[in-house]
């Protein structure tokens, strides 16, 4: 599997934040999308965003978002792109507060929500069946695909009457090393402010929610991702504190119980991800696929004459879902070998 970064996008940081925000993200017109708001069990809500196909029968494809992503992320506009290509149903599942509107629930999301997952796709399962769709398969992007994983890997065989395949993409699988990375020089000044920046005012606004939720003078201090896991994320889904959510939500530790066939697609010189926390062969069940190319940043691999596209990316994942699930026989597109 290769990938090579056009020459004009030397490093980590420059492949991740160029393909962020300008590089391009569709060959054709989008399509409209339609929202469902869907009740949880908990009394709470979610949206799920639904690009159709020419029929409701044809395969479909879950995207789960990643940090503080939503449909409009460029990553879900690509996939998006490629699924109306290939004339599949396209559904984006929001995580609580992350659709526009603040959830109900004194709750969120979080990296390890394997729970939430497995509620979501046993849902998506039964709906496409019901339209006499066959076929499911699902990615995951950054936070999105860690919690695919370790939904993956909690379910084991099991995985497989929901999903045929699944994707992780730039997922950090060891989210302790993960989040020190995150938390020191050039990122903690670039990417930990960028998530802050709406992260606060969330947590703030669940606050006003549910007053007395937590120390909302520790949440305006944090300075930083573990500061903030530590007042929000993790008392608030049921973890003692950073380092214990850190530990038991990480997907890296289960990846030898996945059953279904995975791709984990991570490139080396992710400024998030470590290349050093990556799995390898040995941490990892027969039925997951390791892409690790040199280079790629953080939801980057543009390629491409200037100003480049990010549709490469959905090609080479897309493909290999579809190869798998017996309905293409033929990868293509941006990684091979």
């Amino acid at each position: 599997m290769q990938y090579k970064s056009p020459f004009w996008l030397p490093g980590g940081h420059a492949q991740t934040i160029w393909s962020a925000l300008y590089a391009k993200r569709r060959w054709a017109p989008p399509v409209v999308m339609t929202r469902e708001r869907w009740n949880t069990p908990d009394h709470d809500f979610l949206d799920v965003d639904w690009q159709h196909a020419s029929q409701k029968n044809r395969p479909l494809f879950v995207l789960f978002h990643g940090l503080e992503g939503s449909s409009e992320s460029h990553y879900a506009q690509a996939f998006a792109d490629w699924a109306a290509a290939h004339d599949m149903n396209f559904a984006l599942p929001h995580f609580r507060g992350c659709s526009g509107e603040l959830n109900r629930a004194p709750r969120a999301y979080h990296s390890g929500d394997h729970e939430e997952i497995n509620w979501i796709l046993e849902r998506m399962r039964r709906q496409h069946r019901s339209s006499g769709g066959h076929t499911l398969v699902a990615a995951g992007v950054s936070l999105g695909g860690n919690a695919l994983m370790r939904w993956a890997g909690e379910h084991g065989q099991q995985a497989a009457q929901v999903a045929e395949a699944v994707a992780s993409i730039c997922s950090p699988l060891d989210l302790a090393q993960s989040g020190r990375a995150i938390g020191r020089g050039f990122n903690k000044q670039v990417y930990t402010r960028m998530f802050l920046r709406t992260m606060k005012p969330k947590a703030l606004a669940k606050w006003m929610q549910h007053p007395g939720l937590f120390d909302r003078q520790k949440l305006m201090a944090a300075s930083d991702l573990y500061e903030f896991d530590n007042v929000f994320t993790a008392p608030l889904h049921g973890f003692l504190n950073t380092d214990d959510y850190w530990q038991r939500a990480s997907a890296k530790p289960l990846m030898k119980h996945i059953r279904i066939p995975a791709l984990v697609l991570n490139a080396q010189n992710d400024p998030f991800v470590p290349a050093a926390s990556l799995p390898k062969a040995a941490d990892v069940s027969d039925a997951v696929t390791l892409w690790q190319p040199m280079q790629g940043g953080h939801v980057g691999f543009a390629q491409g004459n200037w100003p480049s596209h990010v549709r490469g990316l959905p090609d080479a994942v897309g493909a290999w879902l579809l190869g798998i699930a017996g309905l293409k026989h033929q990868q293509e597109g941006l990684f091979h070998g």
